[in-house]
């Protein structure tokens, strides 16, 4: 068996070491990758120095130009050992932090599953069903007290409509006398009708035609105007007498 082997079962099996929590061992992970990647900037900057040496030295000095080769083969084949250092424990460092997300999870799946266990112990099936029977119930009643409220209320049964219809008649025929003692009737002329005056012997031929003789064309004018105003007046009275029925 290798040193690194007895090391490593020597160190596994000292049973007053406790093993790590995964918080320590991420955080150690951790600060090792950012001590390699120091160790990777200083090999780095040794490449270009040597590198620059050789350049310089060139064909004037092979042997100084061949040892800063050398020496810069040896840093590149450190920096090849740290890259693949630092892919190992970049994946260790991956699958540790999965690990510990799924005991986290798995833990507190199994505290959420107790919790409901001692939360159902509680609850009775059959206590469930009736309860939301019970709150159906209680809908189909708060339903019905919205639809009776909802619908209307008939204030206005067991009236007699011809009893209404007379009534309404009664009140039309009121309106109707009150407008007819409104209306204004035509006044009557005071002026007197003319005297028919005396008949001429016929043997008198009269002075104008289509005048009567002996009498003046005042009074003939008067007498038309009367006439007119007796025909205006049983109009008037017919039109009101038809408007009345």
């Amino acid at each position: 068996m290798s040193k690194l082997g007895k090391f490593f079962n020597g160190a596994g099996s000292s049973k007053t070491r406790a093993a790590p929590s995964p918080q320590e061992a991420l955080a150690r992970l951790r600060e090792t990758e950012e001590m390699l990647g120091k160790k990777q900037e200083y090999l780095e900057s040794r490449i270009q120095r040597e590198l620059s040496l050789a350049r310089k030295h060139g064909t004037q000095n092979k042997r100084a130009a061949l040892q800063a080769l050398k020496r810069k083969k040896r840093f590149e084949k450190q920096l090849a050992q740290i890259d693949g250092t630092l892919s190992t424990i970049e994946f260790q460092r991956e699958a540790l932090e999965n690990s510990h997300t799924n005991t986290e999870v798995l833990r507190n799946m199994g505290l959420a599953a107790k919790a409901m266990k001692a939360v159902h112990e509680n609850m009775d099936l059959n206590k469930i069903d009736d309860l939301m029977q019970e709150i159906t119930e209680q809908q189909d009643i708060a339903q019905e007290i919205s639809e009776a409220f909802s619908q209307r209320v008939g204030f206005a049964d067991g009236f007699d409509e011809d009893e209404l219809m007379a009534e309404l008649e009664e009140l039309e025929q009121e309106e109707l006398n009150k407008k007819m003692t409104n209306i204004r009737l035509p006044s009557v002329p005071s002026s007197s009708l003319p005297a028919q005056p005396e008949r001429m012997p016929e043997r008198m031929p009269s002075r104008m035609p289509g005048r009567m003789p002996g009498m003046s064309s005042t009074a003939h004018r008067s007498r038309a105007a009367s006439s007119r105003r007796a025909e205006e007046d049983d109009d008037d009275i017919k039109k009101l007498s038809a408007w009345a029925t």
